[in-house]
């Protein structure tokens, strides 16, 4: 099943994400960025490098809400395997400025 992707931002979040593109990744980012998983704030670039390319993390969206900002997906990676995870982004003209996951 492909899922549309509304919000152009979060849309080439989860492709650098999926093809593991580091300077993609980075380049939708804004350069103050925050994230947290789990409600508890992590350092961004760490958090990244252990969660998404050290271990071929891979997002597959099963939904999206209307404003295409929030996503519920199974996040796969070599660390953790296969969890359901919701995904909320907060977006600045065609920048994420914060992203907030955890477990769905």
């Amino acid at each position: 099943m492909s899922v549309h992707l509304g919000d152009p931002a979060v849309a080439a979040f989860v492709d650098a994400v999926n093809t593991g593109d580091r300077e993609a990744l980075f380049a939708v980012l804004t350069p103050g960025a925050t994230m947290s998983d789990d409600g508890t704030d992590r350092d961004l670039a760490s958090w990244l490098e252990k969660e998404v390319f050290s271990s071929q993390g891979r997002m597959d969206v099963e939904s999206v809400s209307p404003d295409g900002r929030t996503l519920t997906a199974t996040y796969t990676n070599s660390t953790w395997g296969a969890m359901r995870t919701r995904w909320s982004f907060t977006v600045a003209g065609n920048q994420i400025t914060r992203f907030e996951t955890g477990q769905a």
